[in-house]
């Protein structure tokens, strides 16, 4: 799969840009500051509905604009599609494929592939829980679409949750009698449902990437491993003590696709949340909030016998969450064609070897787009088009 022609109306900097793009690699190369990485942000965009930059939309809105348009014309194989979203903040984006056809903005994922490298990603190894649930989430959408209803119907139950256990801590603050309660159990049976899908996913997940990022951890920093992926779930005994999930233990199949075994464990699954909101609800209620469920988890990133926060190097991390992208990769090759391979001014952070060893492994890649401050900072092996980025125009050299 690649993108043979990218169009962006008030899109972060650009008013209008047209950029054909050919297969293999492409490099667009200028200053800091003039609109590299808002090509390739449009690309992720179109692929995860997200920014790797911004946790909301309103920033790719060139400033003076209402909305921003994001147009893809894409093949795989013969086929050719045409994606259109349309990014309207504070109101409903709109989606259309092949001009024709108005949809759901979730409906176009699945066409535009992407695994995007950039600076960012030194938080999945040093930043918040936050970080990586971000991080398994993506990956579960981009492989199986359909589940991005079950993500957002998870974030819609708690935050139904969440507002009234926040209506009932108020209450009791202010002396009242409390708000009513009754429709808890109805939202606990919801909450615990779809959360129990939501983890038996991730499971899933883990155990696929496990041997690919000690593998690719292995190929981009050989001796330093080897790494470890740990889910560790909010879900608590009596005793409070929280459970961990080895990487090796997986729920149902790859990509959602359950059998027997897996409906099982998910019944498990639900089973072990509904008992983990009942033993939390009086401390949810004094707190206002729900504390326990796949939003309080977290993916443990082991190397050797440490957690890598905290403990692996300035290289290490980046090696770390290098490897997890390239895992990530191959985990959506092994799926069905080829995503497309984005690297946001990441050589410019590496040092010589480690630049070198990415390199050789993204070269083979369908497409892969790469934005640099200099020439140099490109690999020799990186050898394709390039674009010329400033002043807010995009040339071909």
């Amino acid at each position: 799969m690649h993108v043979a022609h990218l169009s962006l109306a008030d899109f972060r900097s650009y008013a209008r840009a047209e950029v054909p793009l050919d297969p293999g690699v492409t490099a667009f190369v200028g200053p800091n500051g003039q609109g590299k990485t808002n090509l390739v942000e449009a690309i992720g965009y179109l692929a995860a509905l997200a920014s790797h930059r911004v946790a909301s939309d309103a920033p790719l809105v060139r400033v003076g604009a209402d909305r921003a348009v994001v147009r893809a014309q894409v093949v795989q194989g013969d086929r050719q599609q045409l994606v259109e979203l349309e990014i309207n903040p504070g109101r409903a984006n709109r989606a259309r494929i092949n001009r024709s056809s108005q949809v759901r903005p979730r409906d176009v994922l699945g066409i535009v592939r992407s695994v995007l490298f950039a600076p960012e990603d030194l938080a999945l190894v040093k930043g918040d829980p936050g970080e990586r649930r971000r991080f398994l989430d993506e990956l579960i959408t981009a492989r199986t679409p359909r589940l991005a209803g079950v993500r957002s119907d998870y974030e819609r139950v708690l935050k139904q949750r969440n507002t009234l256990l926040k209506t009932a801590a108020m209450a009791r603050r202010h002396g009242g009698k409390g708000a009513d309660l009754s429709t808890l159990d109805v939202w606990d049976q919801h909450l615990a449902r779809v959360g129990a899908e939501l983890l038996a996913q991730r499971l899933d997940l883990v155990a696929a990437l496990q041997p690919l990022t000690d593998k690719a951890y292995e190929q981009l920093a050989p001796g330093g491993g080897p790494v470890g992926l740990e889910y560790r779930g909010s879900i608590g005994d009596e005793r409070g003590e929280r459970d961990g999930f080895p990487a090796g233990g997986t729920v149902g199949g790859p990509g959602g696709t359950a059998g027997t075994a897996g409906a099982t464990a998910r019944e498990d699954l639900f089973g072990r949340l509904m008992q983990a909101l009942a033993d939390s609800r009086r401390q949810e209620i004094e707190r206002g909030v729900t504390l326990v469920g796949p939003h309080r988890d977290d993916l443990v990133l082991k190397l050797g016998p440490m957690p890598a926060k905290g403990y692996a190097s300035h290289g290490e991390s980046w090696s770390y969450a290098l490897a997890l992208r390239l895992a990530s990769y191959e985990l959506l090759r092994a799926d069905g064609g080829e995503p497309v391979l984005v690297l946001d001014d990441v050589f410019a952070e590496l040092d010589e070897r480690r630049r070198v060893r990415l390199a050789e492994l993204v070269a083979p890649g369908e497409q892969v787009l790469v934005t640099a401050a200099v020439d140099d900072d490109v690999p020799g092996v990186l050898v394709g088009t390039r674009f010329s980025v400033e002043n807010g125009t995009v040339e071909r050299l």
